[in-house]
C-alpha cells in the first residue's frame, strides 16, 4: 500500500546496508518488516501484538524456535519488551512443541493459530501456550462447502460449537491458555461467543455491532463450563496425530492455511527482492 512506502523503503535500505548477498538481504528485510509494523501498531494499541513466524517453517520445531527468538531480539533492540509480543505459530505438532520451549525456557509468549481441532487445542493447553486463536469462520466455510447444509443458526454453527467446546474444556480443567475466537463471517457468530476470553473482529463486523441496539446475553461462563461434560484428554505425539487426523475438516483447513500463508510470505519476499534490486 502506498501509505506505507516510507516504512518499507526504510527497511529495504537498512537490509541492503547490513547484508552481502541478495538472499541475505531479503531474509533481513522480511524480519525487519515484521518488527517495523509490529512496533507501529504498538504505538497505537495497549497490550500485545502478534508477530508471525513464517508458515513455511511449520513442520520444523527448531527452526521455529530460532526464528521466534530472533524476532524477539530484534524487538528488544528497538526498545520493545517481549512482554508486548505474541509469537504466532501454526498449530502443527512441531509448532506446539516449539511454543512449549519458547514459553517455558525463554519466557516468550505464543499465539497458536490455524487451530481447528480439539486435538490441537488440548495439546496447546498441555504445552502451556499463552493464547490460541481458533478460526470460527474457516470451520463454517468448510461445512458450507462440503455438506448439504448451507446456513446455520448461530448456536448450531460448527465453528461456534468448536470454540465453545474448547472454552468449556479449558475452564473445566483450569488451563490458563487464553481462547481468542477469530475469523468471523457474521455478527451472529460473535454474539454466540459472548463471554469468551478474547475476540479478534474485523472493522466491518465491529461497525455492524456498534450500530446494533440488540441486547447481547453472555453465552460462555467459567462457572457454567465447570459443569460441562468434557472428559479429560491426554495426548502424546502419536495420539495427537491420530486424533487430529480423524477430523477431516481440521486436517484440510490446517494444510490449506499453511499453504496460503506460505504463498503470502513468498509474495512479500518477491516484493522486497524487487525493491532491493531497484534501490
Amino acid at each position: 500500500m502506498p501509505a506505507y512506502d516510507d516504512l518499507v523503503n526504510a527497511v529495504v535500505a537498512s537490509a541492503k546496508a547490513s547484508s552481502s548477498s541478495v538472499d541475505e538481504q531479503v531474509a533481513t528485510a522480511m524480519d525487519k518488516i515484521m518488527i517495523t509494523f509490529g512496533k507501529k501498531i504498538l504505538e497505537i494499541v495497549p497490550g500485545r501484538v502478534s508477530t508471525e513466524v513464517d508458515a513455511r517453517l511449520s513442520f520444523d520445531k527448531d527452526a521455529q524456535i530460532a526464528k521466534a527468538r530472533s524476532l524477539i531480539k530484534l524487538y528488544e533492540a528497538e526498545g520493545v519488551s517481549k512482554e508486548r509480543i505474541l509469537i504466532k505459530l501454526s498449530s502443527t505438532w512441531e509448532g506446539i512443541k516449539a511454543a512449549e520451549v519458547l514459553e517455558k525456557e525463554y519466557g516468550i509468549h505464543c499465539n497458536l493459530t490455524l487451530l481447528f481441532s480439539m486435538a490441537q487445542a488440548v495439546a496447546c493447553a498441555e504445552a502451556g501456550v499463552t493464547l490460541i486463536s481458533p478460526f470460527v469462520g474457516r470451520i463454517f466455510d468448510w461445512y458450507v462447502k462440503n455438506t448439504d447444509k448451507k446456513s446455520y443458526e448461530p448456536a448450531e454453527d460448527p465453528g461456534v460449537q468448536s470454540v465453545t467446546k474448547i472454552y468449556n474444556y479449558y475452564k473445566k480443567y483450569d488451563y490458563k491458555t487464553v481462547v481468542m475466537g477469530a475469523s468471523f463471517r457474521n455478527t451472529g457468530q460473535i454474539k454466540e461467543l459472548a463471554g469468551i476470553d478474547l475476540l479478534t473482529i474485523s472493522p466491518k463486523l465491529l461497525d455492524e455491532l456498534s450500530k446494533s441496539t440488540e441486547a447481547v446475553s453472555r453465552k460462555l461462563d467459567p462457572e457454567t463450563a465447570k459443569g460441562s461434560s468434557e472428559e479429560k484428554i491426554t495426548l502424546n505425539e502419536a495420539a495427537f496425530r491420530f486424533m487430529h487426523n480423524e477430523d477431516q475438516m481440521a486436517v484440510e483447513k490446517l494444510s490449506d492455511g499453511i499453504r496460503k500463508f506460505g504463498v503470502d510470505a513468498g509474495k512479500l519476499e518477491g516484493v522486497l527482492r524487487e525493491k532491493l534490486k531497484l534501490s
